[in-house]
């Protein structure tokens, strides 16, 4: 045998033992935490104590702990090992789960870090229903309530509506999922809750502001609250049910409820409003347009700044989701309008209808279904379809401002229009061409 060879063998082997002894040390140590489950405030800080057991060697004179993910907690580097006990400090950076170990002993600590309630979410979501309320007076006062009946007579516009908000969404929502996160259930079933929401109460300010038929936005809304109470059970017990294993979802009759009550009663007022006080309403009416597009602009605001720390874990998957659910439901929603020879307001307000997701629901069911912080994770998936959804609308907007203010035409035809609205007769119960709305100049 070669004296080289020889050599390396001899090596190899003492390398073996060493290592040997090595793993048996680092097993025979043990760490204790107390508690063995922790959770933690975003941003704040809590005391575990610890306790090491086993065999000693006086060579160790530390060891090490680590966060499995510090970008979710962050702990002290080291312990020291000489008093056998002590206490460290464990800091919440992010949302989501973690294991603290040490190095050198075995052991671990379960890490959760949640998000404490703020005052700002109370502040949010009070003012934004404060608002939403008032201006569905306004809408009350500007709805042609013969034509909402006409609708429901000549249904063929909500039951476009209907199939592209229950049948349309809920497809493309689950199949986005699969599709952008598919070894992610938790993100596949925000995007699924997104999808079966009914449709929310922002469609019908935009229907307004870009001049499509509000009549008929107002009774796609109202059937497609009440249908909420079927659809959205009948799709979280069957599709849903590839997304998660149990199957005792409790859908919030009562949040869904209030939804719709808060719904009818302003739309109730507003009726009353327009029959018994005419100038009252005249004036709602005429504000109409401007207060719909602050408010919107107020709750794409302050609802971006209210949920700043979900923005962290954007990706551009959660990117494109957020712009695929809604921007397809448009489009979608837009040529099935079209391609039933729907009058060009008609497919306008249908495709909004179709593409614009109550969010707030979606939300209120995560929260409601899961744990935390799956319940705040999974949020990232309505938000993000939240953030998205009126950004088209808005280059629309926009480029209906420009044009009226570059066709003088286009501007005087809107006075005539407003002029002649004004000299009708019976406005508020006045064919739907003949109401006192005018449009964008």
């Amino acid at each position: 045998m070669c004296p080289i060879s020889g050599t390396v063998q001899f090596l190899i082997v003492v390398i073996t033992i060493l290592l040997a002894c090595h793993f048996t040390f680092v097993r025979s140590l043990e760490i204790a935490f107390e508690p063995k489950n922790v959770s933690v405030y975003m941003y704040e800080t809590v005391t575990v104590n610890y306790t090491i057991s086993g065999d000693l060697d006086e060579n160790f004179e530390i060891l090490k702990l680590y966060s499995e993910n510090p970008g979710v907690a962050r702990v002290e580097d080291t312990i020291l090992i000489a008093d056998l006990s002590g206490s460290f400090n464990i800091t919440g950076n992010f949302l989501g789960k973690t294991e603290v170990s040490c190095k050198g002993a075995s052991g671990k600590l379960n890490v959760t870090v949640i998000r404490r309630k703020r005052v700002i979410d109370t502040i949010f979501a009070s003012s934004v229903g404060t608002l939403v309320s008032i201006i569905y007076i306004n809408f009350g006062c500007a709805l042609n309530w013969g034509e909402l009946f006409t609708n429901l007579k000549r249904p063929i516009g909500p039951v476009i509506g209907f199939l592209g908000q229950f049948l349309i969404m809920p497809l493309l929502s689950f199949g986005l999922g699969k599709i952008l996160f598919p070894y992610n259930p938790e993100m596949q079933l925000g995007m699924f809750f997104t999808g079966v929401s009914p449709a929310g109460g922002a469609s019908n300010i935009w229907t307004v502001v870009l001049d499509g038929n509000m009549d008929l936005s107002i009774t796609m809304t109202t059937i497609s609250t009440l249908a909420a109470f079927g659809m959205m059970p009948l799709w979280l017990f069957t599709l849903g049910k590839v997304i998660f294993d149990q199957g005792n979802i409790e859908v919030p009759y009562s949040h869904i409820s209030t939804y719709a009550i808060a719904l009818v009663i302003p739309l109730a007022i507003g009726f009353l409003i327009s029959k018994y006080c005419k100038k009252g309403a005249k004036f709602l009416v005429s504000i109409l347009k401007g207060f719909s597009g602050v408010l919107l602009l107020f709750i794409i605001i302050f609802a971006i700044i209210t949920h700043l720390y979900v923005f962290e874990l954007f990706s551009w998957q959660i990117v494109i989701a957020g712009m695929g659910l809604p921007y397809l439901g448009y489009l979608l929603g837009y040529c099935m309008a079209k391609l039933l020879k729907q009058p060009p307001p008609d497919c306008l307000a249908i495709a909004i209808k179709t593409g614009i997701q109550n969010t707030g629901i979606a939300i209120f069911l995560l929260r409601f279904t899961l744990s935390q912080p799956e319940a705040d994770l999974t949020t990232v998936a309505p938000v993000a379809v939240a953030t998205m959804t009126p950004l088209p609308l808005l280059i629309m907007f926009f480029y209906k401002k420009i044009q009226a203010r570059i066709s003088p035409s286009h501007r005087k035809l809107n006075v005539k229009n407003a002029v002649k609205d004004s000299n009708t007769d019976n406005n508020f119960n006045a064919p739907k061409d003949d109401r006192l709305i005018p449009t964008i100049s």
